[in-house]
């Protein structure tokens, strides 16, 4: 990009020296686009609920509403009898099954000698593996709860539920020291970058709209990209216009639910114009102009209006009529060419 200086008669005659960018018009491609209303949204399947997988009191939360977790992070203690009765009794088994693969061996050694008999060394078999399957149970019901049975050496009534992804707390759904029961819901989480776009597309442009297609959303005076991932076959009652999903693909802090913005959906249909960037667009004499270089030699100014037509247009470009590919525009600070092409018109006076 090229940049000139011009020299402008500001306030109290000072001589201001302004740099103006340069650029040369190129085709660019623009897709149709519309505006469009539309709703930052989760789906139902984004939201967790942390559950007891048994009855017992909540001791304490490792978390507060807001936060972010991630997979394997501690969410809260519980308090349980039911968990110190099963890890008792997973002690207990451990030492039944212990001492029952001793007495397995030793009759099995009898039995060898035939100081013993088949039916024997077949009932403590029997009685070891029944041993062995209630051990294997309680370890199983136990692991699920996140405890681990190598390091379990006594009883305990205690254990504590983890995040099972990533997310955001969204609330804390028991208060502390309260009774829980099996499968309540006790903490819910918000998955990370689980949001989505609904957008309400006019019924006429619904042939156009494409799984795909990009989906720009103005939300906090930012624009988010996102790409439209399911197009419902149901119109919606309330607006009779056609919803569109789109995914939010790209970390955005501070995302809210629910709330409305604009979004603007450009479909892939796609067609090419001579295009120049959108600030160099200045409205002049009441009609759109674009400032090219002067071809008059002793002109006070470098710079002339060049009128052009707009048809097409997107978050950067415009597309026009009037302006020859490859030729040199002023592509910022186009109030100052307007400007001093306006004080030109004047004359020197004041």
């Amino acid at each position: 990009m090229t940049k000139i200086l011009i020299a402008l008669l500001g306030l109290g005659s000072v001589l201001l020296a302004v740099e103006i960018p340069i650029a040369k018009t190129q085709m660019h491609s623009f897709k149709k686009s519309i505006a469009l209303n539309a709703k930052i949204i989760q789906l139902s399947n984004a939201q967790q609920s942390i559950t007891s997988l048994v009855n017992g009191h909540l001791e304490k939360y490792f978390v507060k509403p807001a936060q972010d977790v991630k997979k394997g992070d501690k969410v809260a203690l519980i308090e349980s009898i039911e968990v110190s009765k099963m890890s008792a009794d997973y002690i207990a088994l451990k030492k039944q099954y212990e001492a029952a693969q001793k007495n397995y061996k030793a009759i099995e050694k009898l039995y060898k000698k035939g100081l013993t008999s088949m039916q024997s060394l077949n009932a403590e078999a029997i009685k070891t593996s029944q041993i062995a399957a209630n051990l294997t149970a309680l370890q199983s019901q136990l692991e699920t709860l996140n405890i681990n049975v190598n390091k379990l050496k006594k009883a305990m009534a205690s254990f504590i539920l983890y995040a099972h992804s990533s997310g955001r707390v969204s609330a804390l759904l028991k208060p502390l020291h309260s009774s829980v029961s099996s499968n309540e819901p006790i903490v819910s989480i918000v998955k990370n970058q689980a949001y989505y776009v609904k957008s309400y597309l006019p019924l006429e442009y619904a042939t156009k709209a494409r799984t795909g297609d990009t989906i720009v959303v103005n939300y906090a005076g930012k624009e988010i990209i996102t790409h439209a991932t399911q197009i419902m076959p149901k119109v919606d009652e309330m607006t009779q216009r056609v919803v569109v999903l789109s995914s939010v693909d790209q970390k955005v802090d501070d995302l809210f639910i629910d709330v409305y913005v604009k979004a603007t959906i450009y479909f892939t249909d796609a067609k090419s114009y001579v295009a120049v960037k959108k600030s160099a667009l200045s409205f002049f004499n009441n009609e759109w102009v674009v400032f090219v270089p002067s071809e008059e030699e002793k002109s006070s100014v470098p710079y002339a209006p060049r009128v052009v037509e707009i048809v097409a247009q997107d978050d950067k470009y415009v597309g026009v009529k009037g302006l020859e590919l490859g030729q040199e525009y002023v592509s910022g600070e186009s109030y100052y060419v307007k400007s001093a092409l306006l004080k030109s018109s004047l004359g020197d006076g004041d």
